[in-house]
């Protein structure tokens, strides 16, 4: 499976973006989908992941109430919709994808990786 991440860019602290996922390759295999983050100096974190099917999803809580993680498994994609962004939001995002259909926070249980999409939120 790939993964190809887009969407990140420039916003000012309270504006918001929309990052996508589109998955190529094996899309026939069921997985579950997160976005992770990382910040110059820092580990790479969890943000967000959604169940194969959508219907579990599950957010770090610095973001919890401003992200909202979606998927279309018709279209293979993965979106991020990110509103009320902060400074300390700035970060390279990747999207990953999972071994199994069960969601994770760990990153070690994501086998595929996407190149990763900078946001930058200035205050």
């Amino acid at each position: 499976v790939q993964l190809q991440a887009s969407g990140g860019g420039l916003v000012q602290a309270g504006g918001s973006l929309r990052l996508s996922c589109a998955a190529s390759g094996r899309t026939n295999s069921r997985h579950a989908m997160g976005w992770f983050r990382q910040a110059p100096g820092k580990e790479r974190e969890f943000v967000a992941a959604i169940s194969w099917g959508g219907g579990s999803t599950y957010y770090a809580d610095s973001v919890k109430g401003r992200f909202t993680i979606s998927r279309d498994n018709a279209k293979n994609t993965v979106n991020l919709q990110m509103n009320s962004l902060k400074p300390e939001d700035t970060a390279v995002y990747y999207c990953a994808a999972g071994s199994s259909t069960i969601i994770t926070t760990m990153k070690e249980r994501y086998r595929y990786w996407g190149q990763g999409t900078q946001v930058t939120v200035s205050s």
